[in-house]
């Protein structure tokens, strides 16, 4: 199966965002990809964290999710939202939801980021917590594709990549992983985070990053890439707005699996 990690550099417009959005997963559907995975806040890296709020949608209702399921239909993709800004009981706090599309533009699965990012360098700071609301309960759906194979796929956003316990959790064959990660903690962590997820769940990992300059200052890390069972970064674009497609195997899954059973060992 082919997929696909798209990389953009949003801006702080919806309108722009959604077309370039749509202009990069049609390029991922002209590669042969099934399944497409846009990053995080791919609607909006807005001037304010609390420009969030303004574009937060209820869930089933509002632009983005339109947006998706169209897109989803048109392109005949399995969509990965990266990440939406859902209204939540909390009119200070959006659910920072990864929504998940099949061909038919059905929504098939809604993750809430469950760690959010806090970070301080000593100058600058940032919380997330601040305007979202944490989710609680980790997601993965199957997704069957043109072959007629069937893949367990696991969700996660940006910084739940530091929590190797929700990766187990989630028994996956592919895991997505739609960020943002800052150039700071990027250079640092992204690519080595990324491969230790999919070489201690032997599995597939799809990594869709923000990656450059934005509108608002911030400079975002990049490096979106397809990581297979073993380790090995299988396709990767540094920086700016990309489509990054690789082919999932699922006999190099089982391979790897039956050479290192390491998923076999009971818990302690």
């Amino acid at each position: 199966m082919k997929v696909a990690a798209i990389q953009m550099v949003s801006g702080a417009s919806l309108d722009p965002n959604l077309a370039q959005a749509h202009e990069l997963l049609d390029q991922a559907r002209h590669a042969g990809a099934e399944l497409a995975v846009l990053p995080e806040y791919f609607c909006l890296m807005g001037r304010r964290d609390t420009d969030k709020l303004l574009i937060a949608e209820e869930f089933g209702l509002g632009t983005v999710q339109d947006f998706l399921s169209d897109t989803a239909r048109e392109l005949g993709l399995w969509i990965v939202g990266g990440t939406v800004p859902l209204a939540t009981d909390d009119p200070q706090r959006a659910a920072n939801a990864t929504l998940v599309y099949d061909p038919q533009g059905r929504c098939v699965a809604r993750y809430d980021k469950i760690h959010l990012f806090r970070f301080h360098d000593g100058q600058q700071g940032y919380d997330e917590a601040a305007v979202l609301k944490a989710g609680a309960q980790p997601v993965a759906f199957t997704l069957t594709d043109r072959g007629g194979t069937a893949w367990r796929v696991g969700l996660s956003v940006c910084y739940d990549l530091r929590f190797p316990e929700l990766y187990r959790a989630l028994a996956a064959d592919v895991l997505v992983v739609p960020a943002a990660f800052t150039h700071v903690t990027g250079q640092a962590h992204w690519e080595v985070l990324l491969r230790a997820r999919a070489i201690e769940n032997q599995a597939y990992v799809i990594a869709s990053a923000q990656g450059g300059v934005h509108e608002n200052g911030r400079q975002t890390w990049g490096q979106s890439m397809v990581v297979d069972p073993w380790g090995v970064v299988l396709a990767q674009q540094a920086t700016g707005p990309g489509v990054v497609v690789a082919e999932l195997d699922r006999a190099r899954l089982e391979e790897v699996r039956r050479r290192l059973p390491a998923l076999q060992h009971r818990r302690l």
